[in-house]
């Protein structure tokens, strides 16, 4: 005879391990500090001013 199972304890402990996985994932996705944020949208801004100073512009000759 096979182990007798609580389903409302594996129902729970499954919950609980999705809920887990859930919220890494959300850490991984939003948990930056407000200066890291900034940081990151300061060097991108950088970045970009960088390359757009550096483009060249040619007008098309027909």
């Amino acid at each position: 005879m096979g182990n007798v199972i609580n389903l409302n304890r594996f129902r729970k402990r499954a919950e609980r391990e999705a809920s887990a996985k859930q919220a890494d994932a959300n850490r991984a996705k939003f948990g930056r500090t407000k200066a890291e944020r900034s940081a990151e949208e300061k060097r991108g801004d950088q970045a970009k001013q960088h390359l757009d100073q550096h483009r060249i512009d040619r007008e098309e000759q027909p």
